[in-house]
């Protein structure tokens, strides 16, 4: 009798043979999931947000996105399924079997076998309406919901893109990224629109700032990080001057030129990217060089303005003649005393780069949380 015990027990633990148990299954991706090449009843769990939910009398179908990818999961389940919280816009987490799917509209699908409702949403309350093309200005009004409509969602996916692509261009040509303070106490545009610091507590005192000296929120970053079509500011004023077109703002030599005469030069030039040179020196930050062009005093600055947007890149030479820079600004002269050599630079309006790319009117619509006068949403 003992010998049969040890004998049991040596087979027991000799034995390669498992016990018997569930695979547990792969967290996946939506897009993953959907790029799957040999959908073969492997047990999978995807999470994510219902799109879609439609009922037939042996199947219940639902369209699941992650936010992963454009396009959405089918998950087939049981129509006895309790689905009473299985509403549009409801986040959910599926396990289940991913299989080949007889329809030609996908290449697979999930067999459901758990649904797990992890917030529920009332439909009726939500402000994204399932099937309902939404205006992009009715979006705005939920800046932490638009990001689940496709059009956002390709916005939001094309602006990483273009970001990644232009820090690998500037990457690989050798160059170095800086991130300038967000806070400075300088006007580095020139322009004086700019917002000042204040502290939030209810005791201030007006002789004291935090920084010692006023301090605001930049407009750019070039003054810490030191062709197509192209017309003078000079020529530019006189074509708008002479437009038929009746303008907002009256064009004058010496005012800024806004977005209505940007547009208006970029379809007088053919409707192609055009380059606006020598603008008044008033208009430009104080570290532009001086053209030396007599009454009219303008510096070598550049705007490229596209078409449906107007400017997208501002840029120009930097004065390095340090006797320019001594009527000017006695605290920038340092930079130009020590080691100083003749440089440029430029500044992208990233958002307007994106308008031009994708033909987005607002410039409110590529932006994930956009600021603008009376809206501060979140």
């Amino acid at each position: 009798m003992l010998g049969v015990r040890c004998l049991l027990r040596s087979v027991r633990f000799c034995s390669s043979a498992p016990f018997p148990k569930h695979k547990p299954s792969a967290k996946l991706s939506v897009r993953d999931a959907l790029g799957a090449q040999n959908a073969s009843g492997e047990r999978i769990k995807i999470q994510g947000w219902i799109r879609s939910v439609r009922s037939q009398k042996e199947v219940l179908f639902l369209h699941v996105n992650d936010g992963s990818s454009l396009e959405s999961l089918q998950v087939v389940a049981d129509s006895g399924l309790d689905s009473r919280e299985l509403n549009f816009g409801s986040s959910v987490e599926v396990q289940g079997q991913l299989i080949k799917s007889p329809s030609k509209r996908q290449n697979v699908e999930l067999k459901a076998e758990k649904i797990k409702v992890i917030g529920n949403c009332d439909a009726k309350d939500f402000p994204i309406k399932y099937k309902e093309r939404h205006p992009l200005e009715y979006l705005r009004q939920y800046p932490h919901f638009r990001c689940r409509t496709n059009v956002l969602g390709s916005i939001l996916r094309i602006r990483s893109e273009a970001t990644a692509a232009i820090h690998s261009f500037f990457k690989d040509s050798g160059f170095v990224h800086i991130h300038t303070p967000i806070i400075t106490s300088n006007d580095s545009e020139g322009a004086g629109e700019l917002f000042q610091l204040e502290p939030s507590g209810k005791l201030k005192v007006p002789e004291e700032n935090f920084f010692n000296v006023p301090a605001f929120l930049t407009v750019s970053g070039q003054l810490h990080l030191e062709v197509m079509s192209g017309i003078s500011y000079t020529e530019a004023v006189e074509i708008l001057k002479q437009a038929s077109q009746n303008f907002t703002f009256t064009p004058e030599w010496g005012a800024d030129l806004r977005t209505e005469h940007e547009k208006y030069l970029v379809k007088h030039c053919g409707n192609i990217p055009v380059f606006v040179i020598n603008y008044p020196l008033t208009l430009k930050p104080f570290y532009m060089r001086d053209n030396e062009d007599g009454p009219q005093h303008t510096v070598a600055a550049v705007d490229l303005l596209v078409p449906g947007v107007g400017e997208l890149f501002g840029g120009g030479l930097r004065e390095e003649r340090y006797h320019f820079l001594e009527e000017r600004l006695a605290r920038y002269l340092d930079l130009r005393r020590f080691g100083s050599v003749p440089h440029g630079g430029f500044g992208m309006g990233f958002e307007r780069y994106l308008q031009c790319i994708l033909g987005v009117d607002n410039i409110k619509d590529v932006i994930p949380f956009p600021r603008f006068p009376h809206s501060c949403l979140l």
